[in-house]
C-alpha cells in the first residue's frame, strides 16, 4: 500500500473525518516536497535560494489546512515564489495584503539561511506589494467574494517551491536555470505535482502562464484532468498591464470554467 494510503487509513481508523484527512495529506505532501528540494544544489547563475516551505512553514501549513481540502473543481498552477509574494508569506502568489486580509492567514516568518541584501524577508511586515499576487488574488476575490467559498471549489499552487536569485538579486525563473539544474529539479516538482493533483482530484488544472501550462501538459494528461491556461499577471508582460483580469476571465470562460458561486462576469 502506498505511504499516502497508509496515512489516510490510519487517520480514518482514528475517527478523523475524510475532509480533514485530505487536508492532512496535503500538508504531508508539502512537507515531503520541502525535504526533497532541500537536497538539491544549484550552480550559476543562481547565487541565493529561498525555500519558504522552510522559513515560512507555519503560514504555508495554515493555507493548506484551511483551503487544501479535496476535492477541488479547479487548481491553478503558478511557476515559483515571487520575491515579494510567497517568499514573504509562504502562500502561492502571496501578496501580503491579500493573504492577510482576504485569506485571513498570518504567521511567524523567519528568514532563509542566506539572505540577499536586495531581497530581505520581512514576512507580513514586508512593505512591498507583489503585483502578480495582487492581480491574481483580486481576480479570485472578484469571482467569489468570500475566501472560504472560493476555497471549497478552487485552489492555487506553485510548481516549484523555491525562489532563485542571481548575484545582483535578480529573480531567476526555473526555466532559466542551467540545464543540469533543471534536469534535477523538474522530476522532483513533476512527481509532487502529480501527487497533489491525485489528492485534490480537480476537473480542470489552469496554468498561470506558458511555463506552468507546459509542466501541466507533462503531468496532467495521464490523470485525465482537463488543462487550460490564463496569461501570467506579471507586470513584466506588456499584455498583462492592459486589463489582465479581463483577459483571465475570458480565458476561463473559453475553457468552460465558471465559479460555482456566481457568474464570472
Amino acid at each position: 500500500m502506498p505511504a499516502s494510503e497508509r496515512r489516510c487509513s490510519r487517520a480514518t481508523a482514528a475517527g478523523v473525518r475524510s475532509r480533514t484527512v485530505a487536508a492532512v495529506t496535503l500538508v504531508e505532501i508539502a512537507a515531503e516536497l520541502r525535504e526533497a528540494v532541500r537536497r538539491l544544489d544549484f550552480g550559476p547563475p543562481v547565487s541565493h535560494v529561498y525555500n519558504p516551505l522552510d522559513y515560512a512553514w507555519p503560514a504555508h501549513r495554515s493555507y493548506l489546512e484551511r483551503f487544501g481540502v479535496a476535492p477541488k473543481e479547479v487548481v491553478f498552477l503558478g511557476m515559483n515564489p515571487g520575491p515579494w509574494g510567497m517568499a514573504q508569506t509562504g502562500v502561492p502568489f502571496g501578496e501580503v495584503a491579500a493573504v492577510r486580509d482576504w485569506l485571513g492567514i498570518t504567521g511567524r516568518v523567519a528568514a532563509p539561511a542566506a539572505v540577499h541584501p536586495r531581497v530581505p524577508v520581512r514576512g507580513f511586515d514586508c512593505p512591498r506589494s507583489e503585483v502578480s499576487g495582487r492581480r491574481l488574488w483580486s481576480l479570485m476575490r472578484d469571482l467569489f467574494d468570500d475566501a472560504r467559498e472560493w476555497g471549497r471549489h478552487w485552489f492555487v499552487a506553485n510548481y516549484c517551491p523555491l525562489l532563485f536569485l542571481d548575484e545582483a538579486g535578480r529573480n531567476i525563473t526555473p526555466d532559466k536555470l542551467a540545464a543540469s539544474d533543471r534536469s534535477a529539479l523538474f522530476p522532483v516538482c513533476d512527481r509532487f505535482l502529480s501527487v497533489l493533483l491525485e489528492d485534490l482530484r480537480p476537473r480542470w488544472v489552469v496554468g498561470v502562464g506558458a511555463f506552468a501550462r507546459q509542466r501541466l501538459e507533462a503531468v496532467a494528461p495521464s490523470l485525465g484532468i482537463e488543462i487550460a491556461s490564463i496569461p501570467h499577471p506579471s507586470p513584466a508582460s506588456p499584455a498583462a498591464n492592459r486589463g489582465w483580469a479581463g483577459q483571465a476571465k475570458a480565458a476561463l470562460r473559453s475553457a468552460g470554467i465558471r465559479p460555482a458561486a456566481r457568474s464570472a462576469g
